[in-house]
């Protein structure tokens, strides 16, 4: 198994940790064909090796079997982390700026990659700097109110209304942020 570097290999897979080895390779299978380097239309070599190494670890019973106890244990982790956090400060201003940083990443994905308009919940959590496990509540409040939408390969994208929104509320924000 490659050392660890903290990357979801379930989430590389886009797949359960409950999934059937079938699934693994099924999966594998078909986003290996869309990643690889020479798809001239969605290859990218870095998600393609990153899907390799994903791959080796998840298909082989051993390594799954030691990859799934560091991955349940950086879960855990992550939970006791946002526990802590929530309950030290006021939550409810955290949450609205993470809305606003995750809308500010995505209209810049959108500007400058019109073709890829959309980032996995992956990217957003190393861009923003928090667990996954938070960000599917401010995933869930964005994609309610129309300001993002899941786009068919499961990839958040803001929309024209979350645009606008952004643009009508950012210097009511800016102040806060540069406070904090």
């Amino acid at each position: 198994m490659p050392k660890d570097s903290g990357t979801d290999y379930y989430e590389v897979l886009e797949i359960s940790p409950n999934a059937q080895p079938e699934t693994v390779h099924r999966v594998y299978r078909l986003l290996a064909q869309r990643l690889h380097p020479d798809n001239l239309d969605t290859g990218n070599e870095e998600q393609f090796r990153a899907l390799i190494d994903a791959y080796r670890t998840l298909s082989d019973a051993e390594q799954r079997a030691r990859y799934d106890l560091t991955h349940q244990q950086r879960r855990q982790d992550r939970w006791r982390l946002a526990s802590t956090s929530a309950e030290a400060g006021n939550d409810f201003d955290r949450e609205r700026s993470i809305r606003v940083l995750v809308l500010k990443v995505l209209c810049a994905q959108r500007r400058l990659e019109p073709n890829q308009p959309g980032l996995f919940i992956l990217d957003l959590e190393q861009l923003t700097g928090t667990p996954r496990e938070h960000l599917e509540f401010t995933v869930w409040f964005l994609t309610q109110k129309k300001l993002t939408q899941r786009m068919d390969n499961s990839m958040l994208a803001i929309t024209a209304d979350g645009v606008e929104y952004l643009e009508d509320h950012y210097l009511a924000m800016a102040p806060k942020q540069l406070v904090a």
